[in-house]
C-alpha cells in the first residue's frame, strides 16, 4: 500500500482507538482507492456512532501481505458513494445506510440489505410510512423491458428443508439476462445484541451466526477476545481448533460435492457423499459431543482435550474414510456425462471476482489466491499448509474441483495435526478486555474468510461488533454467474456456491 500508509496491525492484533487517525472523508477515500488499486481489498466496512459523529471504519487486507490495514473517517448525513469505483463496497454502503440513515450519494443500487428499521432510523425512501418496519422483500426490483421478456420469481419459501431467500430472474426464453437476489428473511440483529458484552450467551450466538460454520465464527470471536485481553492461547489448543476447523471443512465440502452430483442426477456419488458427510460430522461429535462442533472453541483455548485413545480412534476412522471419500468423488469427476454439465456453466471471470471482492472457494475457483490459512492464522499452519488450491475457469466445474482438491488437502492436514499434537494446556483464562480499543480477527472457514471486528468502550465492554461472513461477499457472485445461462442451470450454480442465508442476514 503506497503513499500515506493506513495504520497496520497483525490479524488478531489490538489497537487503542487513540492511535487510529480520524481522516477527512476526501483523504479517507483517496487512501482507500490507492490501497485497492495497489492490490488490497476491503474485508470489513462498518460505522459506529461516536461523540464526533457517525464514524466509518475500513478494514483492508493485502493478499500475501499478512497484515490488516485500518482507516477511519467521520460521516455527515450523506457521503459520496465509492461503489461506482469500488464495487466490492456496494453491499457495505447499503448496509450502513440501512442501519444509520445516512445516504451514500451516487450509489448505483441503493436498496435494503436486511430490511430492518435501522439502529437510528433508515432512509425514508425505504419505508412507506414513517416509523413502519419495512416488509422483507418489499422493494422495487430491476426489470428488463421487452415484449419477449418474462420474469420468474422463486422463493422465499422453497421446496424441501432450505433457508428462505427470494430470487427474481429476468429471462428471454430460457436465457437469464439478470438475476436479483433479495435476502433478509432471517435477520436476527446479532451485531446489535452483542453490545455491552461479552454476555454469557454471546459465545452461543457466535456458534449459530451461520450454523454450518460454527468453528469458523467461534474461532474468530475467541481470537478477538484473546487479542483484547492480551492472552496467548496454548499451542495445543490452537492445533485442536485447527482439527475442528478441518473437520468442518471436510463435512461441508463432501456434502457439497454430493449435492452437485445429485443436481445432475449422478446418484452414486450423491448417495455416498450423503453418508460420508455424516461420518465426518460424527468425528466432530467424537471430539466435543456435537456434530457441528459446538462447545469446542472457547475464548482462551478449547473445552475438550484429545487424549491418546481418542486420537487413535480419529486416526483409525480417517484411514477408512479417506479412500472411501476419494473413490466416491473421483467416480463423479471421472464421468463424462457429469463433466458435460459442470464445464462452462456459471462462469465468473477473475476480473469480476476481484471487483466484487469474492472470497473462499468462489474466489479460488477464479484463480485468486485467497486463503487465510496461508498467511494470517496462527503459526500452527506454517509447517502443514502449502499453497491455496486454485482453479482458473471460474465455472461450476472449477468450484467443484476446488472442493475436491481441498478435501484431499484437509485429510492430509488432519493426519499431520493428529500426529504432531503438542503437549501442554488447552485453555487459559480471558478476563478484562482493553478499553477504547479496536481488534480484528480472521479465520478461513470452509466457505471462505470469516472476519470479526470489535470496538470496546471506556469500561472494556463491547460497544460495536461487526461480523462479515463469506456469503456477504459471494451472493453477488452467484447473481453474476447466472447471466447468459439457462434458467435450468440455476440449481447447479446455486449448489456450486452454496452460500449461507443466515450468515448473510445476521
Amino acid at each position: 500500500m503506497s503513499g500515506a500508509q493506513p495504520v497496520c496491525l497483525p490479524v488478531g492484533g489490538c489497537l487503542p482507538l487513540a492511535e487510529l487517525p480520524r481522516l477527512d472523508y476526501e483523504r479517507f477515500s483517496r487512501l482507500l482507492r490507492e490501497a485497492v488499486q495497489g492490490g488490497a481489498r476491503v474485508v470489513s466496512y462498518f460505522a459506529r456512532p461516536e461523540t464526533d459523529g457517525l464514524t466509518l471504519y475500513a478494514v483492508l487486507l493485502a493478499d500475501g501481505d499478512g497484515r490488516i490495514a485500518l482507516l477511519r473517517t467521520t460521516l455527515g448525513e450523506s457521503f459520496s458513494s465509492l461503489s461506482p469505483e469500488l464495487p466490492q463496497l456496494q453491499l457495505f454502503e447499503r448496509e450502513i445506510a440501512e442501519q444509520y440513515g445516512v445516504r451514500p450519494e451516487g450509489h448505483p443500487w441503493l436498496k435494503p440489505v436486511r430490511f430492518h428499521a435501522g439502529w437510528t432510523g433508515a432512509p425514508d425512501v425505504w419505508q412507506r410510512e414513517a416509523g413502519r418496519h419495512p416488509l422483507v422483500g418489499d422493494m422495487a426490483y430491476y426489470r428488463v423491458a421487452g415484449d419477449e421478456i418474462h420474469e420468474v420469481a422463486v422463493g422465499p419459501v422453497h421446496a424441501g428443508v432450505i433457508e428462505p431467500g427470494h430470487f427474481r430472474f429476468q429471462c428471454h426464453g430460457e436465457e437469464v439476462l439478470h438475476l436479483e437476489i433479495s435476502l433478509g428473511y432471517q435477520h436476527r440483529a446479532i451485531e446489535k445484541i452483542l453490545r455491552g458484552g461479552p454476555h454469557p450467551a454471546t459465545v452461543y450466538q457466535m456458534e449459530t451466526a451461520a450454523g454450518d460454520t460454527t468453528i469458523g465464527h467461534t474461532w474468530a470471536y475467541a481470537q478477538l477476545l484473546e487479542s483484547l485481553a492480551g492472552v496467548q492461547v496454548p499451542q495445543r489448543a490452537q492445533v485442536i481448533r485447527a482439527i475442528g476447523l478441518e473437520l468442518e471443512r471436510l463435512a461441508n465440502h463432501v456434502g457439497d460435492v454430493g449435492a452437485l452430483a445429485g443436481d445432475v442426477g449422478f446418484l452414486p456419488t450423491s448417495s455416498f457423499c450423503g453418508r460420508l458427510r455424516g461420518d465426518y460430522l460424527n468425528l466432530s461429535a467424537e471430539i466435543c459431543g456435537s456434530r457441528f462442533g459446538r462447545g469446542l472453541v472457547r475464548p482462551g483455548g478449547v473445552s475438550f482435550d484429545l487424549e491418546d485413545a481418542r486420537i487413535a480412534t480419529l486416526q483409525q476412522r480417517l484411514k477408512v474414510l479417506e479412500p472411501e471419500t476419494c473413490g466416491a468423488i473421483d467416480l463423479c469427476f471421472d464421468s463424462p456425462s457429469v463433466l458435460a454439465r459442470f464445464e462452462g456453466i456459471g462462469t465468473v471471470s477473475a476480473q469480476d471476482a476481484t471487483a466484487l471482492g469474492l472470497v473462499g472457494v468462489a474466489a479460488r475457483a477464479c484463480g485468486l489466491a485467497r486463503d487465510l490459512r496461508q498467511h494470517l492464522v496462527p503459526a500452527v499452519w506454517t509447517a502443514a499448509f502449502a499453497q491455496p488450491v486454485l482453479e482458473e475457469d471460474g465455472d461450476v466445474y472449477a468450484r467443484g474441483n476446488v472442493r475436491r482438491r481441498e478435501i484431499v488437502a484437509s485429510l492430509a492436514l488432519l493426519g499431520y495435526f493428529l500426529d504432531q499434537l503438542p503437549a501442554g494446556d488447552t485453555r487459559v483464562p480471558v478476563r478484562e478486555l482493553a478499553a477504547d480499543s479496536l481488534a480484528v480477527s480472521c479465520c478461513e472457514g470452509w466457505r471462505g474468510e470469516v472476519v470479526h471486528a470489535a470496538i470496546t468502550d471506556r469500561d472494556g465492554r463491547i460497544d460495536r461488533y461487526k461480523i462479515v461472513d463469506p456469503s456477504f461477499h459471494n451472493w453477488s457472485g452467484l447473481a453474476l454467474a447466472l447471466r447468459g445461462q439457462q434458467i435450468s442451470d440455476f440449481p447447479l450454480c446455486n449448489k456450486s456456491f452454496n452460500l449461507s442465508y443466515c450468515g448473510f442476514d445476521l
